[in-house]
């Protein structure tokens, strides 16, 4: 069951941007995962034309990594793309496929960012704060703040930093392969976020749940 609605949705860059800072507050970056069992991958398409988002959630057993159920979700697009504000396009999709699930996983993998984010409520953060679940981001590209150079190898890793702030993790999932951007979401710390990207890979750049969930959000009719 999803919970009920956390807010209503913006019209207009200012009012996200408001909505954005005020919910930025209300995140936790503690480890408050609780027992889990179930872990899902979540990613978003896009289809007619750009006007209809297509979000998909791959549900896993954890930890054996089982898939258990593969749902789609579909919502009109209503806010214009605008790097920086893209769960208010993304968001009303992603709660359709929600609803669709057996049972709400006990913990999110979103393709996106979590507190790695201008005012710190990326896609993660956002849904994490409405479904009150932990949940973590996993970007394939950096949003804001600067790091370090990496190591080549897996498990190599950069702090992400925004002045003496840290949002997250530039994190080699793959030897000679380009970093991912990990960053908390909702009710896991920076090294738990790390900690449950490395647990959920395969021999991919991206967890598992995240890749089984992009195929599907990404197919078109």
């Amino acid at each position: 069951m999803v919970t009920a609605a956390l807010h209503e949705w913006p019209g207009d860059v200012r009012s996200a941007r408001g909505l954005q800072q005020a919910l930025a507050g209300r995140v936790r970056l503690d480890d408050a995962t609780g027992r889990v069992t179930t872990v899902a991958g979540v990613d978003t398409g896009f289809e007619a034309g750009g006007h209809t988002a297509r979000a998909c959630v791959a549900r896993f057993r954890w930890p054996d990594l089982t898939p258990l159920e593969t749902v789609i979700g579909r919502a009109p697009v209503t806010f214009p793309y605008i790097p920086g504000y893209l769960s208010f396009r993304e968001m009303p999709a992603i709660l359709d496929a929600m609803v669709r699930l057996e049972q709400l996983p006990d913990l999110l993998l979103c393709d996106g960012q979590g507190i790695a984010h201008p005012r710190r409520l990326g896609i993660a953060s956002h849904l994490g704060l409405w479904l009150d679940r932990p949940a973590i981001g996993v970007g394939k590209s950096r949003l804001c703040g600067s790091h370090e150079e990496v190591g080549e190898q897996r498990g190599d890793q950069q702090p992400l930093m925004d002045g003496d702030t840290r949002i997250g993790t530039v994190l080699r999932t793959r030897s000679r392969v380009k970093p991912v951007f990990v960053s908390p979401g909702h009710r896991v710390s920076h090294d738990g976020a790390v900690a449950w990207v490395m647990a959920t890979l395969s021999r991919y750049r991206l967890p598992e749940p995240i890749r089984a969930a992009d195929r599907e959000a990404s197919r078109r009719r």
